[in-house]
């Protein structure tokens, strides 16, 4: 069963990293203005969500992606508290504040989600 949960997280992140080039309005518009260079923290954000989606899928490397995923996702909370700081405070209204408030919580599933795969170890004799 984990082998489904390191497989969907992988796309996940895989999928995430590329829509920051895909999308990059979208990134760059969560952004908060005192942080500088938004474009080259969005290169590297979306580079390193396809970089650690790609670890997630080598035995060898599975635990040091979880543990920069999880790195990641504590990066970005400050970001997420902001957005919703601004639509509470109504300077910004073009996220609904209920999924604002809504992804605060979810961005532990994601850390926890991280943590309960980092030791896995595929087998392809028991995995088929």
């Amino acid at each position: 069963m984990k082998k489904y949960f390191v497989y969907g997280m992988s796309a996940f992140y895989t999928l995430a990293g590329i829509n920051h080039f895909i999308s990059p309005e979208f990134y760059l518009e969560m952004m908060p203005d005192y942080l500088p260079f938004h474009q080259f923290l969005n290169i590297t954000s979306g580079f390193t969500e396809v970089l650690l989606g790609l670890l997630l899928l080598d035995n060898h490397l599975r635990k040091t992606a979880c543990y920069g995923i999880i790195l990641l996702l504590i990066a970005v909370f400050p970001a997420n508290i902001h957005m919703l700081q601004e639509a509470i405070e109504g300077t910004d209204t073009r996220y609904p504040i209920i999924a604002l408030w809504a992804r605060l919580p979810i961005q532990f599933v994601f850390i926890y989600w991280a943590w309960a795969v980092k030791d896995y170890r595929s087998n392809s004799a028991t995995d088929k």
